[in-house]
């Protein structure tokens, strides 16, 4: 369907369509006048102009409505046939010799590397090479210098698999002749906040200048955390609320499965998955398990009227960020922005604004599994493997609805909050989560083998940890009380890519 037949955009993308599943409309960033792979005149490794998704080509012929913003998380339905799957995965880069967090000077490097080696063509802010892009993949920086792979959307696993491993290749080929490494883990093992660098990214200042007013950890989720994210389509507003529902339920049983981040600064740190305990204090305005998802009412004007309450960061005006920390989108929508007072929104800035809105499933026009710790590559395919078994299947969709029909919010948020710290040894009504984990295995293997793909070999690594019951991070910590020594170090070698 069209986004809004009141509004003329006219997006600048390489292939003139709008992103798809998957392909990541990065915080902040959109490529502008890049030529698509294969098209005749592309440069090898060029510059390329880039800005936020707000300088885009939009006219406006009148001011934004309610109901454009729901026309826009809408025009994501697509027919089955044309269902995707996108893989984000965030690494931690580090000096094998040191073991300490790069900087910003060995990241530009690298990155003018793989632009010139692989043929990339790199993001710019100012004068800082702040990402690649090539095709519908982007590399990209996160706070801390965290290097993130947003994938292009694929058809199988077997072509997630395939696109994870020439990653992965070609950032080791730069990293090792740089003496630099790159750790698969959900929080960062060894070294302080004061320790890590900062990226030249503008949207970040804000961010970190905020994230302290709003809650106790949101520092450590910008500069110390590490993720793997799904991203997976829906063909209606009826199969998104139900496969947000089902994805919503189960997300705590994803951070249990793929728990990976026990330490912090050199020891265990009471936690399994640190990283997931970090979002419960870190903004509470824009994260957590979203309780109205499961109301009768709920549909996309309702995820609208939620994220146009959900505080602004910043807007993007003549290749500024002007900070609205705090500020409503209602407002801007009214052009009473204090910080713009006059200025009126763009779909851009809506769209900009829901990449700032951090639940465990997250909305855009696809929606996004955010509840897993970053990982070594074997577990980067696990991942999208897990989710589309269960939800690229209507059987298996049917049975996670069923099995989780009866829960309620307060069993819910529970798994939220004690997951990260008991993994699958967390207690659920008569039994385990391990036990729900064992069911929910049976379902996402039968939905993988009905697709047809012969992808079921995705889950073995779900398959060792739902078996023995013994999370990732119970076995580093395990290492660590034993072969390790009570050492940290050695898991740089252990979880090295």
């Amino acid at each position: 369907m069209a986004v809004v037949s009141r509004l003329a955009v006219a997006r600048v993308s390489p292939d003139g369509a709008v992103p798809a599943a998957g392909r990541r409309a990065r915080p902040g960033f959109a490529v502008v006048g890049l030529p698509a792979a294969g098209r005749k005149g592309r440069r090898r490794g060029g510059a390329v102009a880039a800005s936020p998704p707000t300088e885009e080509a939009v006219l406006m012929t009148e001011p934004l409505t309610k109901e454009d913003l729901v026309a826009y998380l809408a025009s994501g339905c697509k027919p089955k046939e044309n269902w995707r799957i996108g893989t984000e995965h965030e690494k931690f880069g580090f000096e094998l010799e040191t073991l300490r967090p790069i900087k910003y000077d060995q990241i530009r490097d690298i990155l003018n590397g793989l632009a010139e080696r692989f043929d990339w063509d790199k993001i710019m802010e100012e004068d800082n090479v702040i990402g690649l892009k090539q095709g519908k993949q982007s590399i990209s920086l996160e706070p801390g210098g965290q290097f993130e792979l947003s994938g292009a959307p694929l058809e199988t696993l077997h072509q997630t698999c395939a696109e994870v491993n020439s990653h992965l290749y070609q950032v080791k080929a730069l990293g090792e002749e740089m003496g630099i490494g790159f750790l698969g883990l959900g929080f960062q093992p060894k070294w302080a906040l004061s320790d890590i660098p900062i990226m030249p990214k503008g949207r970040y200042e804000i961010m970190r200048n905020y994230m302290p007013k709003v809650g106790t950890l949101g520092l450590d989720m910008m500069f110390r955390t590490c993720t793997v994210q799904v991203n997976l389509d829906f063909s209606s507003e009826k199969d998104m609320i139900r496969k947000f529902r089902a994805s919503l339920a189960l997300q705590p049983i994803a951070t249990a499965i793929f728990a990976n981040s026990p330490f912090k600064e050199g020891k265990p740190n009471g936690f399994l998955s640190l990283r997931s305990h970090i979002w419960t204090d870190t903004d509470n305005n824009r994260a957590g398990m979203l309780p109205f998802v499961f109301d009768d009412s709920f549909g996309f004007e309702q995820y609208v009227d939620y994220a146009l309450d959900v505080p602004m960061y910043f807007v993007y005006r003549n290749k500024k960020y002007i900070d609205c920390t705090g500020m409503s989108f209602r407002d801007f929508m009214a052009g009473k922005l204090p910080s713009a007072p006059g200025e009126l929104p763009t779909l851009n800035d809506w769209e900009n604004h829901l990449t700032t809105i951090f639940p465990e499933v997250r909305l855009k026009r696809y929606l996004e599994m955010r509840g897993a710790d970053g990982g070594p590559w074997r577990r980067l395919c696990a991942l999208p493997a897990f989710w589309v078994g269960l939800l690229y299947d209507e059987e298996s969709l049917q049975s996670i609805l069923d099995m989780t029909f009866d829960w309620t919010n307060e069993e819910r948020e529970m798994l939220r909050w004690k997951v990260p710290v008991t993994g699958l040894k967390t207690p659920f009504r008569d039994g385990y989560v391990r036990d729900l984990a064992e069911e929910v295995l049976k379902l996402a293997k039968s939905g993988l083998e009905r697709r047809g793909y012969k992808e079921v070999g995705f889950l073995r690594e779900v398959d060792a940890v739902v078996s023995t019951g013994v999370t990732p991070a119970e076995r580093l910590l395990n290492l660590y009380e034993t072969k390790w020594q009570r050492s940290v170090d050695p898991v740089f070698e252990e979880l090295l890519y």
